[in-house]
């Protein structure tokens, strides 16, 4: 579940959101200065096209299933995202990060949660050295209704991940490569990773509180907040690491509306909410919808709020981590009900949001570096 808070007009507990953004005004300047992928290189930017396939898509059907905290649905889940990054993308560090807690529903019986971290940095970082563009989704789904899977409820924004993290890859390799050979690296603003966090428990088992809710990002905020680094550690923890927490949910349903939460990381939210343009105005995206899934190109600084929605996000930005909420609201129709299945997924719109989120990636990787200069460089576009 996700809720809502708006003090002005939806009811609810309100998180000091100003506190929340004061938070984010004490990190240091953000060290990203990329360059905007040309219109070559987005036209080469894939949709992932069968992989999302429903019924045999490699990415997709493996987890249009219930997937429950602690149940062999899940576990189902689990082994899915461990054996595509073990096999397909070797050089990813695998971690786990597990927790256990009573929920509403469990008396005194400890449910385990279990975080999974996919992650590539620089070979020649050491321990605290990189800035993490940190992609995020959560992987459980509701214990209700029975049988709920949650498709967009994350199972799209998971395979959305999965498919950024593989066609990012290459060029990793390349960017690392040609950055040995000249001798470069060693710097913060050069040293540049990525990780894919997958979350567990961010559901409520009975009713969406601070309490029953988030738990496995909770627990994992926490954890990385007491893991501090050697003295000399540029980052004094996981969390400094963190140059963007940029976190899906909700995302497959048609004609989505995604605003720009917080003004702190408008200039992120701008530069996916530019890529969506410039991919319209190419003719690269499959959807026609009435609107831009991103509408907030042009916000001002007058119309930012105290408005959010309860997420994963809240325990790392309590703890100052910047965070890019990419969330549709209103939620869609079929938000907590047997409908949010496969095949009520609109496969224009997740094809959209691959390429959105990939060329998203690459521009913040600053992978105009390493621009293929044919087309018979990249992979197929399919």
């Amino acid at each position: 579940m996700k809720r809502h808070n708006l003090n002005f007009v939806m009811p609810g507990r309100v998180i000091p959101m100003l506190l929340l953004l004061a938070l984010h005004q004490l990190l240091i300047s953000p060290v990203i200065a990329y360059t905007a992928l040309s219109d070559h290189f987005l036209r080469l930017v894939p949709s992932g096209g069968a992989d999302f396939d429903i019924e045999n898509g490699t990415l997709l059907a493996p987890i249009l299933i219930p997937r429950v905290p602690g149940t062999p649905g899940q576990t189902a889940a689990q082994q899915h995202f461990v054996n595509f990054f073990a096999k397909e993308l070797p050089k990813w560090s695998i971690e786990w990060y597990n927790s256990t807690s009573t929920t509403p529903v469990s008396g005194n019986k400890q449910v385990p949660f279990q975080n999974l971290l996919f992650k590539r940095e620089p070979p020649w970082v050491t321990e605290g050295q990189s800035n993490l563009l940190t992609l995020v989704a959560h992987y459980d789904s509701k214990i209700t209704p029975e049988g709920f899977i949650g498709a967009t409820d994350s199972a799209v924004p998971c395979a959305i991940l999965m498919h950024v993290a593989r066609y990012l890859d290459k060029f990793i390799t390349q960017m690392h490569d040609e950055m040995s050979e000249l001798g470069e690296g060693g710097t913060i603003p050069m040293d540049m990773g990525v990780q894919i966090l997958l979350l567990d428990g961010e559901e409520a088992f009975k009713q969406w509180s601070d309490t029953d809710s988030t738990y496995g990002a909770r627990a994992l905020a926490d954890t990385w907040e007491n893991s501090l680094y050697p003295a000399m550690s540029f980052y004094r923890n996981p969390l400094d690491q963190i140059s963007m927490f940029v976190l899906l949910d909700l995302l497959g349903a048609a004609n989505p509306t995604v605003p720009s939460f917080f003004q702190t990381t408008h200039w992120a939210y701008k530069a996916m909410a530019t890529i969506e343009d410039r991919m319209r105005k190419l003719g690269l995206l499959e959807s026609k919808p009435t609107n831009p899934f991103l509408p907030d190109l042009e916000k001002d600084v007058s119309a930012f709020h105290r408005a959010y929605i309860e997420d994963d996000h809240i325990p790392f930005m309590a703890r100052g981590v910047p965070v890019l909420h990419v969330i549709a609201s209103p939620f869609p129709q079929v938000w907590h009900t047997m409908d949010d299945d496969g095949a009520h997924l609109d496969m224009p719109t997740v094809h959209d949001w691959a390429k959105i989120v990939t060329a998203f990636a690459l521009e913040w990787l600053d992978m105009m570096e390493v621009e293929p200069k044919e087309e018979t460089e990249a992979p197929a576009t399919s």
